[in-house]
């Protein structure tokens, strides 16, 4: 996008959250090209659930562009806990971000959508055409079903009024900024505070669950420059899976060993069988962003985790916990 054209007006929802955080860090370190101006909306800024409140954010800003990230998110037990609210605030934020982008007529909407969305029961690995063939895993269904949804109504704005609106689904994001918190948040940044404090007291580190599920886990800031490609460059309605290569899923034991490394944990690390492991595996192709992108170079993931582990003992008073 050469200077001399329309001003790209870019609003980023939950612009305070981990990917925003990364996408802000990316676009402040020299991403930013000319012609575009870029907001970073928190959930300090407006409530997404409130139709008036979503109204008067693009009014306000009047954004030619969207990365709609705003969501309420959680690990494994905090959705376990929380199917119904998982639901009804996503299903609300969705809509309203979606609507009021159509009535500001905003040329293009990037919405974030997340790979258990995907069926429970399927083959692998999972690609962009499975997302519909049968229902998610049963604990997270009610997040599961809302981000679903944002793909339909992509399709209808499309269908109805030719709106460029689209999706990519990361696999599992981690990094700087992220949320902490053990009980409620995800596995590897629960994991890196209970080191930590594990490191600190002198205590062993207790992992829920068997260690055996395997993800594919993507580093915040190289999503945040594919969120930034795609943004710019992808033109498709269909979503597009955004992550690390099949062969780079790792168990959430050699996850936590990862972590122990960075932290220079040398105490004992128990596996808590008595808790869930949740859906064991949901290996996801990313055969059809190599299509578009066949040399895109990923943080490795050892690196990515001492970067993050660095991150959050540096930043420990002000971090999300």
């Amino acid at each position: 996008m050469a200077s001399d054209r329309t001003e790209l007006r870019i609003l980023v929802t939950g612009g305070s959250g981990l990917v925003g955080r990364a996408i802000e860090r990316l676009v402040k370190g020299g991403e930013r090209r000319d012609g575009e101006e870029w907001t970073f909306l928190s959930s300090k800024d407006a409530d997404l659930t409130n139709v008036d409140e979503t109204r008067a954010v693009f009014k306000r800003y009047r954004p030619t562009h969207v990365i709609h990230l705003a969501a309420m998110v959680g690990g494994l037990f905090r959705n376990m806990k929380y199917n119904l609210d998982f639901w009804r605030l996503n299903i609300h934020i969705n809509d309203n971000v979606l609507q009021m982008a159509h009535e500001h007529a905003v040329a293009k909407v990037i919405s974030c959508l997340s790979t258990c969305i995907f069926p429970d029961q399927t083959t692998y690995p999972i690609d962009e055409s499975m997302i519909h063939n049968g229902p998610p895993h049963s604990s997270n269904f009610g997040y599961s079903y809302a981000k679903r949804m944002i793909d339909i109504q992509n399709r209808a704005y499309h269908q109805q009024h030719g709106s460029r609106f689209s999706a990519v689904i990361p696999t599992n994001v981690f990094g700087m900024d992220d949320n902490f918190n053990i009980e409620e948040g995800h596995v590897l940044p629960g994991l890196i505070h209970k080191t930590y404090l594990a490191k600190m007291n002198g205590t062993p580190l207790v992992v829920w669950g068997s260690g055996k599920p395997r993800r594919q886990f993507i580093y915040s800031l190289d999503l945040a420059r594919l969120f930034i490609w795609v943004l710019r460059e992808y033109e498709e309605i269909e979503p597009i899976i955004l992550s690390v290569g099949e062969e780079e899923e790792v168990s959430i034991k050699e996850a936590a060993e990862s972590i122990v490394s960075a932290m220079g944990f040398e105490g004992e690390v128990i596996f808590d069988t008595s808790k869930s492991d949740g859906q064991y595996k949901k290996t996801a192709s990313n055969g059809k962003l190599r299509k578009y992108l066949p040399h895109f170079q990923f943080t490795p993931f050892n690196q990515a985790i001492k970067e993050t582990c660095d991150w959050f003992v540096a930043n420990y008073k002000v971090a999300r916990k």
